[in-house]
């Protein structure tokens, strides 16, 4: 029924988006407070400094976007350390831009699609490089984007950096062990709920529609594949994306199909756009589904699956110009609603967080716009 479809699909994926994400933010975390407890962290800052301030940014700002990483929402958390008021809004501007650990998922499954398996130089990999690639692309622009930002703000209050640098010493494990459990906490307790309830909104979207359409599901289902010998596994893949197809979520996607189709998508990846905003890695779960392929843990079945797709006009619809262009696009766009959550948390207000996802979803949009009117 149901309250055991919200409980088994809304609220325990949910759950499993925030518990996902604790060791790599407890690793991440851990790796920085032993650099704080040796001493070293202050020396990075400090050397850091006079490059970070050629973009607008503060010496500080390195831990923010080294821990961007892995979550951005931890990362601007972590920019309360900086004073100057442009400097940190600078810093929680950009830092969304450094490809975060969900962005992993989309990235893997594209560049295996498009990128071939093969080594150059004996050593690199191909796939390797490309990946590689998108992450300096984020780095570039965040860097260009603080450098804009610096120029932009105005403020009259002056930056500084001042700081005793302690001796080298022995990490004192009690304080590593301390500063992970507190960090680990606060994005449970404090992120945590805000990624809960847009999984619950997000997981509403796909699984409702309109009574007459949704309940026709099985019927329809039925009248397609007669004479077809599929099992029923295959049915129920069948019937649950005609289900993600005619739900709300799926409307939405179709509405959205005159914006995104000159950067070569359908509504079917309008959905996955929309559906991941809940969190980046959401896109493969969704395309697994709304292309009947079931298990989604089989990596090699969704790429093979993918790059037989083909749209009404009979291209593919993954081919390499699609897939750039969906790979920029998820470098630069602002797809997770927990770190909008956050910013508006730290800056009190929805003015730097609206702006933030205005400029990124436009970047994002003209650069996958670009990229796909260039190749196709």
């Amino acid at each position: 029924g149901p309250l055991f479809d919200l409980l088994a699909h809304g609220i325990i994926p949910g759950i499993g988006g925030i518990v996902i994400f604790i060791p790599q933010i407890a690793i991440l975390f851990a790796f920085i407070a032993i650099l704080e407890e040796t001493g070293y962290m202050a020396r990075v800052v400090f050397l850091m400094d006079k490059i970070m301030r050629r973009f607008g940014l503060h010496g500080k700002s390195v831990v923010p976007l080294m821990s961007g990483m892995a979550c951005a929402i931890p990362a601007i958390m972590a920019t309360r350390t900086i004073d100057n008021w442009k400097e940190r809004i600078i810093t929680i501007f950009v830092t969304p831009f450094m490809s975060c650990s969900a962005r992993l998922p989309v990235f893997t499954i594209l560049v295996a699609l498009i990128v071939p398996d093969n080594k150059v130089l004996g050593f690199f990999n191909f796939q390797g490089l490309a990946l590689m690639g998108l992450y300096l692309l984020g780095f570039l622009a965040a860097v260009f984007s603080a450098a804009v930002m610096s120029y932009l703000i105005k403020s009259e209050e002056k930056s500084y950096l001042v700081m005793e640098m302690p001796t080298y010493k022995i990490p004192r494990w009690k304080n590593v062990g301390y500063t992970i459990l507190e960090k680990t906490k606060a994005f449970v307790f404090e992120a945590g709920k805000v990624i809960l309830a847009i999984s619950i909104v997000l997981w509403v979207l796909a699984s409702y529609g309109p009574t007459e359409e949704m309940n026709a599901g099985k019927t329809v289902v039925a009248e397609q594949t007669r004479g077809m010998n599929l099992t029923q596994e295959e049915i129920d893949n069948r019937i649950a994306s005609y289900h993600l197809e005619h739900s709300y979520a799926g409307k939405l996607g179709k509405t959205l199909e005159p914006l995104i189709r000159p950067l070569g998508y359908d509504w079917k990846i309008g959905i996955a756009l929309i559906t991941s905003f809940a969190a980046r890695e959401v896109f493969v779960g969704t395309i697994a589904t709304i292309y009947s392929i079931g298990n989604t843990e089989d990596e090699v079945t969704i790429k093979e699956k993918l790059r037989q797709e083909v749209d009404a006009r009979g291209t593919p619809s993954f081919g390499t110009a699609t897939s750039l262009s969906l790979l920029v696009f998820y470098t630069f766009a602002m797809q997770c609603a927990s770190t909008l959550a956050v910013v508006y948390r730290e800056t009190k207000g929805w003015k730097w967080p609206l702006i933030q996802l205005l400029y990124m979803t436009t970047l994002a949009y003209f650069s996958a716009l670009v990229i796909y009117q260039t190749l196709k």
